[in-house]
C-alpha cells in the first residue's frame, strides 16, 4: 500500500527548520568551494591543450587525509594536519635523523614558497616525522618556519601513493586549501617545473 506524501500543512515547523538549515549549509558549502573547483575547471577541462602540469595529479576520493595519522607537535601535543587547512600545504615525509635527500626537500620547499613573491603567504610547508629520532638544532633553525608533525609511519605509507619502486619520503606533495591532497612531485624533481605549477595553481585559484 503506498503511503500518502506529507501535504505542506502536514510539515512541522521543527521539520522546516532543520530543512532549512540543511539547505543554508550547503549553500554556505558551494559559496566556499566554488572558487576552487571554477578555477581548477578553468584551468584543466576549459583549456586542456594548454595544460603542461608537471605534478601527477592524485585522486583525493582515493587518497583522503587519514583520520589515523595520530599527528602530533614535537613536544607531543596533538596537532592535526587538518589545521593546515586554507592554505596550499607542500608537504614532505621522512625520519628525524634527515640524511641529504631530507635536508635537500626542506630546502627545495623554503625556495619554492619564497619564489612565490607576495603569494607566499598562501603556502604552508609541513614536514611529516615518521619516527621518534631526535632533530638537528641547527636543521630546525635553517629552515624555520615549517611545520613539524610526528606521525605513524604506517598511516602515511598507507596514504600517500608512490611511484612504482619508490616510497613516500621521495616526494613533495601538494594539498590544496580545502585539505586535499591534489598532486605529488617526482623523485627527481626540478625545482623550476614545480615552481611553474604552484604558480600557476595560486593564480587560478582565489581562495587559500
Amino acid at each position: 500500500m503506498k503511503q500518502n506524501k506529507l501535504s505542506p500543512a502536514a510539515i512541522t515547523p521543527q521539520q522546516a527548520q532543520q530543512s532549512s538549515g540543511r539547505w543554508k549549509l550547503f549553500a554556505v558549502f558551494a559559496v566556499c568551494a566554488f572558487p576552487l573547483i571554477a578555477s581548477y575547471f578553468t584551468y584543466y577541462v576549459i583549456k586542456p591543450q594548454a595544460r603542461t602540469n608537471y605534478g601527477d595529479f592524485i585522486d583525493y576520493m582515493v587518497h583522503p587525509i587519514p583520520a589515523d595519522l595520530n599527528s602530533t607537535a614535537l613536544d607531543g601535543k596533538p596537532v592535526a594536519l587538518k589545521e593546515y587547512e586554507g592554505k596550499w600545504i607542500m608537504l614532505q615525509v621522512d625520519g628525524g635523523a634527515c640524511a641529504e635527500p631530507c635536508s635537500k626537500k626542506l630546502y627545495d620547499m623554503r625556495q619554492l614558497r619564497l619564489t612565490q613573491g607576495r603569494e607566499r603567504d598562501r603556502v604552508e610547508r609541513v614536514w611529516l616525522i615518521t619516527d621518534k629520532a631526535p632533530l638537528d638544532t641547527l636543521l630546525m633553525r635553517e629552515f624555520d618556519g615549517t611545520r613539524l608533525l610526528r606521525v605513524d609511519a604506517a598511516a602515511v605509507a598507507r596514504w600517500l601513493p608512490v611511484e612504482a619502486g619508490g616510497n613516500a619520503a621521495d616526494h613533495i606533495y601538494l594539498i590544496d586549501p580545502l585539505g586535499r591532497l591534489m598532486m605529488r612531485f617526482p623523485k627527481d624533481r626540478d625545482p623550476n617545473l614545480i615552481k611553474k605549477d604552484l604558480g600557476k595553481l595560486l593564480k587560478a585559484s582565489s581562495i587559500g
